[in-house]
């Protein structure tokens, strides 16, 4: 555990200034890049100006991440849930438990790199109609990652069924701009925005959680700003994780969920046809492309157009939770 020479924690237990911005990371058996992020913000609070405050939440993690969490000198309070849930709660239960104005969301497979929290911070500061602001995210060789996005509407899906999909990716240019939607890999929130359109939609386990926050922010009149100059490497865990078929399913799931929600239920079926054109288009090139596998293109687009069938992440969780349950019984 830090100790009273830790001159971190001593600066925090010292201060009675106001805090400024919460770091929220949530974590599920990520223990070795959660403590390299960590690192990362340990960096990062000692460059800053202002008050800073650490949350993690670990999602029932078996890992020891929440014991190692609680040993790292940058982080002020752990928050060890004994279920899992799904990441639009975990990111609620943050921001409301917060006390900074801003409010940084990361995962645990986010590693912001030298002067993105100053960065997200002067943009959110200097557009006051803004309430939100993502980071430019690096593969981990350093190339860009898509992480700003038009929303998905019927006219974006049939930009990518015509093969036009680079249309609807807003992450581009070197300069601070409004887009629909940022990811929240690393995302600065302003508190107040997020909990004027009410937090987060616990309906979104995973995926598309996000796109509906901004859609409602933006509905209530705040812009949401994509940040370049903000870097993090985003080691996309939950991308090459082990359940490519869950993750498959949860994706389409929340995505047809947003547009049922944002646009009704034709607009939702147009967005499933037209969203499984490219899928098995791509299944189709994966025959004779190499070091493409077909499979994951074709389930993409089952996926697609039955939403509502398969066991996504959020049947995993609840299969660990009830695996705990029973345990404990």
């Amino acid at each position: 555990m830090p100790t009273s020479s830790d001159p971190l924690r001593t600066a925090r237990l010292g201060s009675s200034s106001i805090t400024e911005l919460t770091f929220c990371i949530v974590n599920t058996n990520g223990r070795e890049l959660l403590l390299r992020g960590l690192d990362a913000v340990a960096r990062e609070r000692a460059a800053l100006p202002f008050e800073t405050e650490v949350l993690v939440l670990d999602n029932a993690s078996e890992d020891g991440s929440a014991d190692a969490a609680r040993a790292h000198r940058a982080v002020d309070e752990v928050i060890a849930l004994d279920r899992r849930a799904g990441k639009a709660a975990n990111d609620t239960a943050l921001l409301q438990r917060a006390r900074g104005r801003y409010a940084l969301l990361l995962n645990e497979d986010s590693e912001l790199l030298p002067g993105a929290t100053a960065a997200l911070h002067r943009a959110l500061t200097g557009h006051p109609e803004a309430a939100a602001a993502g980071a430019r995210l690096l593969r981990p060789d350093g190339t860009p990652q898509a992480c700003a996005w038009r929303f998905p509407t019927v006219g974006s899906a049939l930009r990518a069924a015509l093969l036009l999909h680079r249309l609807n990716v807003q992450s581009v240019g070197n300069e601070t701009r409004a887009v629909d939607w940022v990811q929240s890999a690393a995302m600065l929130v302003r508190r107040d925005a997020a909990a004027q359109v009410g937090w987060l939609d616990e309906r979104f386990f995973v995926y598309s959680d996000e796109v509906d926050f901004a859609r409602r922010l933006h509905d209530a009149g705040w812009s949401v700003l994509y940040v370049p100059s903000a870097r993090a490497i985003h080691h996309e865990q939950l991308v090459t994780g082990s359940v490519p078929e869950r993750r498959i399913v949860e994706f389409a799931r929340n995505r047809d969920l947003y547009v049922r929600k944002h646009h009704g239920p034709a607009a939702a079926l147009a967005v499933r046809w037209l969203t499984a054109i490219p899928y098995a288009l791509r299944a189709v090139a994966a025959l004779v492309l190499p070091g493409h596998d077909p499979r994951r293109y074709a389930r993409h687009v089952t996926a697609t157009l039955r939403p509502g069938r398969g066991e996504g992440i959020r049947e995993a969780a609840e299969a660990f939770n009830a695996r705990r349950d029973a345990a404990g019984a």
